[in-house]
């Protein structure tokens, strides 16, 4: 099903998209992850966004790579979390960018979600382009929410 919540954000079937090309140079990263947030929002859900080094200089690669990143998360929390509240912060950690999205849904089986021949090729999938980057991924869930962190560096 398509809702179109804005003229540039849309959910379809529960995967967030962005339905004009992202201009980093004009929005930043930090804007394009804001935009794709829409959909959350509409739904009621707290989103919180943290840039603590707002206007960082990021490299089109990693930016792309961490705006799909976020598109991929926030389209999981959508579909899956039914949290309530999710928080997004993208800063500088010694000579690297971090991507940290933190839900307080219900969280998943991180093993079953990454592993597995039906599951989680989204993660999967990102994981490995994190990785061909040069960057780490870590995931963490519980029952009280979900934490995945991507790290690339800057160098």
């Amino acid at each position: 099903m398509k809702s179109v919540l804005s003229d540039e954000v849309v959910a379809v079937h529960g995967v967030l998209t962005d339905t004009h090309p992202v201009d980093f140079q004009v929005l930043g990263v930090a804007g394009a992850i804001n935009r794709i947030t829409l959909p959350l929002r509409e739904r009621g859900t707290t989103v919180q966004l943290e840039t603590p080094h707002h206007g960082m200089d990021v490299d089109r690669q990693s930016a792309l790579l961490l705006y799909r990143a976020a598109q991929e998360l926030l389209s999981n929390i959508y579909k899956f979390a039914d949290a309530s509240a999710v928080t997004v912060r993208l800063g500088c950690v010694s000579h690297a960018v971090q991507l940290k999205v933190t839900d307080d849904g219900g969280g998943f089986d991180v093993r079953a979600a990454t592993h597995g021949r039906h599951a989680g090729m989204g993660l999967r999938l990102m994981r490995l382009a994190v990785g061909l980057a040069g960057g780490e991924m870590t995931i963490d869930s519980s029952a009280a929410g979900s934490c995945i962190t991507i790290t690339l560096p800057l160098d």
